[in-house]
């Protein structure tokens, strides 16, 4: 299982990317990625200027909604972002949810599926360096761009079965987040696998985004964790997921305790059919930063 770094540090500004991306290349990880967050700076901006700056890992967005933007923009950026990163990119795209889509946004969440079905029809052929003429009921793109770019994978943001389907079938994999290993085992890895196979595709990425944090004060962590993530257990695409589990909330799902506890988490992950973990490091103190860091170096 390769190991990524999901970055907390883009609130802190570019030079803070660019140090923290920087050490993760030099433990050696495979990749970074920065989440396209509401009202912050812009993540394939951020990632590729970074990547001017940093070489020897890959770049990634986990996500970028695609609703505010129209397929033929996001492929023009990706593609943008490709060339500025030298083919290291990665573009993760997902729905967002209802509260953001509607309520910040003002734009229909009306059957969701069937925008992401229409909205792959429209980008995957631009990012692939062929012409979109595709024709929906929501939307429609017609054209071809002019970059001159590595085609970046595009992974998509799936949980449930219907989009874990379209994942397989058209996308290089999928990104989770909030998912324990009982649901990737039993749900996501069998489902995106097969949609795979059928369409004869290759095995997809499982990028398993999961928060964690090395510590000896388990106590301390999981309240971390539950004011951190706490609106992870209210959304209800990651409320389903947690109730799939079992669990009461994200404090429940995060990887927290010593080096032995969290290696038994993390074997579970790969055990249940993830390729990639996606870490966020949410330790709130300099030692438990250090500390993650190097247990997840260590893996590698």
């Amino acid at each position: 299982m390769d190991i990524g770094i999901f970055s907390g540090v883009t609130g802190r500004g570019f030079d803070a990317l660019v140090a923290d991306a920087g050490d993760a290349a030099e433990r050696g990880f495979h990749t970074y990625w920065l989440s396209q967050i509401v009202q912050q700076t812009d993540a394939m901006t951020m990632i590729g200027a970074a990547a001017r700056r940093v070489d020897g890992i890959r770049f990634g967005t986990s996500v970028v909604p695609t609703y505010p933007r129209h397929p033929m923009v996001m492929a023009e950026q990706a593609m943008t972002t490709s060339l500025l990163a030298d083919g290291r990119f990665t573009l993760g795209i997902g729905l967002s949810h209802r509260p953001v889509v509607e309520g910040m946004w003002g734009m229909s969440f009306d059957k969701p599926v069937r925008h992401a079905r229409e909205y792959l029809d429209a980008l995957m052929p631009l990012v692939g360096g062929a012409a979109a003429r595709a024709v929906g009921e929501t939307i429609t793109a017609r054209g071809e761009l002019e970059i001159d770019a590595p085609e970046p994978p595009v992974v998509l943001a799936a949980l449930g079965p219907q989009m874990l389907r379209l994942a397989g079938e058209r996308c290089a994999g999928t990104i989770t987040w909030m998912t324990g290993a009982a649901t990737l085992a039993a749900l996501t890895v069998p489902t995106i696998s097969e949609a795979a196979s059928d369409a004869d595709r290759p095995p997809p990425g499982i990028f398993a985004g999961m928060p964690i944090w090395v510590t000896d004060d388990v106590d301390a962590a999981r309240d971390a964790a539950a004011r951190t993530f706490a609106i992870y257990g209210e959304l209800p695409s990651y409320r389903a997921m947690l109730d799939r589990e079992g669990l009461d909330g994200p404090a429940d799902l995060a990887v927290i305790g010593d080096e032995d506890t969290c290696a038994g988490r993390l074997d579970e992950l790969e055990a249940a059919g993830a390729t990639h973990l996606v870490a966020s490091e949410f330790a709130t103190d300099a030692e438990g930063r250090r500390r993650t860091r190097s247990f997840l170096a260590g893996r590698l």
